[in-house]
C-alpha cells in the first residue's frame, strides 16, 4: 500500500473493515438511515465510518461512555445500548440495520425497519438464539442478509478508500505478540474503542 499509515493501522483493516464493508456491499447501502449495533467494537466502528462514507445517516447503538468516540467517527446519532429502539427511533423509521450483536434485541431491530428494509448480520456476540415473528419479515417485505462470503469487490473497495484517504482505522492499543494474553484480557473487558493490534517481534537478523 502506498500510504502514510502505520503497520498497526494497516493491520486493523483486513478483518474488521472487510467484514463491515461486506455488510454494506450486500445491502447496497447509500444515502439511507442506517443503524449499527454495538458500534464501538472494531467491526462496528468500521461500519460507522464506511456507512458515513457512503452518505448514510448513521445511528449508532453503544454505551453512553463511548458515545463521543463513536460520534467522532461519523455517527449522526447515538442510542444507549440498553434503550428500547422502537420507542427511541419509532417503528418503520430505518432503511438498513447492520448487526453483529443478535440476542434478545433482535425483534426490535426488525420492528424499526421500514417496509422493504434490509437487515445484515455478521455476528452474534449478544447471543446466537433469538425469537422472531416471521410475519414481521414477510408482511414488511424485509430482506435479511447473512454475511460471511466476501466477493473480490469488497477488498478492492477498501484499497481504493485507503488510497483516497477516505477512511482511517481507530487503533485502541497495541501489544507485543508475547503479551497476547493481556490483549485478550483487555478485549474481554469491552472498555476499548476500535481495534487491538498485536505486533510481532522484529525478524531475526542473520549474518
Amino acid at each position: 500500500m502506498d500510504c502514510d499509515w502505520s503497520d498497526a493501522e494497516l493491520a486493523a483493516v483486513p478483518c474488521a473493515y472487510s467484514t463491515a464493508e461486506n455488510m454494506l456491499h450486500r445491502a447496497s447501502v447509500g444515502a439511507e438511515r442506517v443503524v449499527v449495533t454495538g458500534a464501538s467494537g472494531g467491526v462496528r466502528l468500521a461500519a460507522v465510518q464506511l456507512a458515513k462514507r457512503r452518505g448514510a445517516t448513521v445511528i449508532a447503538v453503544c454505551s453512553r461512555d463511548k458515545a463521543d468516540a463513536v460520534t467522532a467517527q461519523g455517527a449522526d446519532l447515538t442510542v444507549d445500548r440498553g434503550a428500547d429502539l422502537t420507542e427511541v427511533l419509532g417503528p418503520g423509521t430505518v432503511d438498513v440495520v447492520l448487526d453483529l450483536v443478535g440476542g434478545p434485541q433482535w425483534p426490535a431491530l426488525l420492528d424499526i425497519l421500514r417496509a422493504g428494509g434490509q437487515y445484515a448480520i455478521a455476528g452474534a456476540v449478544g447471543g446466537p438464539v433469538s425469537e422472531i415473528d416471521l410475519r414481521t419479515v414477510y408482511l414488511k417485505d424485509l430482506t435479511l442478509h447473512g454475511c460471511t462470503f466476501q466477493p473480490d469487490a469488497v477488498f478492492e473497495n477498501l484499497i481504493s478508500y485507503i488510497r483516497r484517504n477516505e477512511i482511517r482505522p481507530v487503533v485502541a492499543a497495541t501489544y507485543p505478540l508475547a503479551e497476547i494474553a493481556a490483549a485478550q484480557e483487555e478485549f474481554l473487558t469491552k472498555k476499548h474503542t476500535g481495534k487491538l493490534v498485536l505486533i510481532p517481534p522484529p525478524a531475526a537478523q542473520t549474518n
